[in-house]
């Protein structure tokens, strides 16, 4: 389980000669990291995060702080882990998931720590940092005000053939291992002062560790691809002479942008540092211009409450009802991914089940989570393998370790409260996440119901309590999007869950209905953590080829991360954290009802 840390100012304030104050937060996970703040005389109503690129640090932005002059704006920028004056091994993250989710807790506190709201917040990121910070926006919501990529890094230039393959196999054979950089100063800038001091600057580092290298491409391919999810005005700055990135994966991700007020400007001649270029007055003027005219104007974002009647993945979840013709390149090679699965796929276990009950069922969810393969003969066990090993299986099985984590985290929260700790949850299948976390905390002052509207979950849950010994849990029948049984849960419940669900079904309606019934049940205070699958790379062959729990084609309308937090908080609830995996695929939150504590 992850240990959360209080966050607070942990090092005194040092004036430096630019007007920068130094500071140290402590993260989420206990990490100290180093930020610098540039305050104006009065407390300031916006806020500016600057994140800077790969190998750099946030005194890198001392020039473009004053240069900017926005006086009336608290200025803030850190050195990411490994980098600057942060702790961690030079150039090197657990992973680039673990650095947006730094990114997350970093504002979040920050922004606290100075009364500043997160719809008044800008943000600047360059290159790599660019990348991190998109991932960010797509990825946890948040609702700011603006987002300006400098030459973002969406696809780095890789001057050695089959570099990205090679990559991954040094990955494989060795683990933890690094390359240098490419990139020479001269390659950055134009500016012979500003070449100088970046190859004299002591606390950049070349070095990069190659999980981050891959987690860079692969998350990029996942936000060039999605880039309609993102509705946050964006500004994409590019250099026509860039040695480093490629335009062309920014234009296309520009292109694709769901954004009403967006904007790309991209600067002839000049390469990839276009912060420290000759003429990059002109540069600055185009992001102070840009910030300016986004607070200013009146246009706010608008809710997506009615996502599910038009726009983005509404659109997809359309194009995918409609019938492949059958002879075209994607429905002979859908079409034989299905006879595959029905014929040799029976060798499987999983797929079997899968066939019988649905892919989506909690029969199979259950046999997912077990992760055993099993099967007809050697092959078969194979077979099974293959088909457990499945990038959204492997999510699934991670959406379960983060709703054991963040349960974990919200039962001992309300522990600390001496606040009662009651569990629900509206459609738990046979309730394994649950049933897991609650044997595990062994506390019998911890009590849970668990629902479902199918009276087989009901029976085999059942008896999986008693086999796991747990004597504070019991099942009832209960439908998941009747308001009125919800509103209705006796005793009230402090922790409601639900997981697997909303996104089965791609109407809104329903989803209201169930939080509205969760909210009338916990209007005395409480903890909703409920999951979301903004993205899935399968999610058409999913549609083509396996089907539902009802018999019919498995196709799933998608929602933003935007979306469904928009779902919540209509209803009476707040986010307070989430969880996504590497992939992307599914996120788990948890929301305090009345607001944010």
């Amino acid at each position: 389980m992850t240990q959360l840390h209080e966050p607070g100012l942990i090092q005194d304030e040092r004036q430096e000669s630019d007007g920068a104050t130094e500071h140290t937060l402590r993260m989420w996970n206990g990490t100290e990291l180093f930020y610098r703040a540039w305050l104006p005389q009065t407390p300031a109503k916006k806020a500016l995060f600057l994140f800077h690129r790969g190998h750099e640090h946030s005194g890198r932005f001392s020039d473009v702080v004053k240069e900017l002059d926005l006086r009336d704006t608290a200025i803030f920028a850190w050195d990411a882990r490994g980098h600057g004056k942060s702790p961690g091994e030079r150039g090197y993250a657990p992973s680039l998931g673990y650095i947006v989710k730094d990114i997350d807790y970093f504002v979040k506190q920050v922004l606290k720590l100075h009364s500043i709201p997160m719809e008044d917040t800008s943000v600047i990121a360059h290159s790599v940092g660019a990348v991190t910070v998109t991932a960010w926006v797509h990825d946890y919501a948040p609702p700011i005000r603006s987002l300006v990529l400098v030459t973002p890094a969406l696809r780095v230039k890789l001057y050695v053939p089959f570099a990205m393959p090679g990559l991954r196999l040094l990955q494989k054979i060795r683990g933890k291992a690094f390359v240098k950089s490419y990139v020479k100063a001269k390659m950055l800038t134009h500016d012979p002062e500003q070449a100088r001091r970046y190859d004299e600057d002591p606390l950049i580092e070349r070095s990069i560790a190659v999980n981050i290298l891959l987690g860079l491409f692969d998350t990029a391919t996942r936000l060039i691809a999605d880039a309609g999810a993102i509705r946050v005005p964006t500004l994409v700055l590019s250099g026509g002479a860039d040695w480093v990135v490629k335009v062309k994966a920014q234009r296309t991700f520009y292109e694709r942008l769901g954004s009403t007020k967006k904007r790309m400007r991209h600067f002839d001649g000049m390469y990839h540092d276009i912060l420290h270029e000759k003429g990059r007055a002109e540069v600055l003027e185009e992001i102070r211009r840009f910030i300016d005219s986004v607070h200013e104007s009146d246009d706010r974002r608008r809710p997506m409450l009615d996502a599910d009647q038009f726009g983005y993945t509404r659109d997809e979840y359309d194009r995918l009802n409609e019938p492949l013709k059958t002879l075209s390149f994607k429905g002979l090679f859908f079409g034989a991914q299905r006879l595959s699965m029905k014929t040799l796929g029976l060798l499987s276990k999983g797929i079997r089940l899968g066939w019988r009950t649905g892919f989506d069922s909690g029969q199979t969810l259950d046999y997912v989570y077990e992760n055993q393969s099993r099967g007809s003969l050697l092959l078969g066990k194979l077979f099974d393998r293959m088909y457990l090993n499945n990038i959204g299986w492997c999510a699934v099985r991670q959406r379960k370790v983060h709703v054991e984590r963040l349960l974990k985290q919200t039962i001992m929260q309300l522990k600390q409260s001496s606040k009662p700790v009651h569990v629900v949850d509206i459609a738990a299948g046979q309730g394994r996440y649950v049933l897991d976390t609650l044997k595990d905390l062994n506390d019998a002052h911890v009590t849970a119901v668990l629902r479902d509207y199918q009276g087989s979950n009901l029976v085999a849950g059942r008896k999986l309590v008693k086999a796991m010994g747990l004597e504070n849990v019991s099942f009832e029948l209960g439908d998941a999007f009747d308001e009125r049984s919800l509103a209705a849960m006796d005793p009230p419940p402090t922790v409601v869950i639900v997981c697997g669900l909303y996104e089965l079904y791609p109407d809104n309606a329903y989803l209201r209905r169930s939080l509205r019934g969760i909210a009338q049940a916990m209007k005395n205070g409480g903890y909703l953590i409920y999951d979301g699958q903004p993205w899935h790379p399968g999610v058409e062959m999913i549609a083509r080829v396996l089907t539902n729990r009802e018999g019919d084609p498995w196709i799933m309308r998608r929602r933003t991360q935007e979306e469904l937090d928009d779902l919540v908080r209509d209803a009476g609830f707040e986010k307070q954290t989430m969880e996504i995996d590497e992939e992307g695929i599914f996120t788990v939150s948890v929301a305090k009802i009345g607001g944010v504590s």
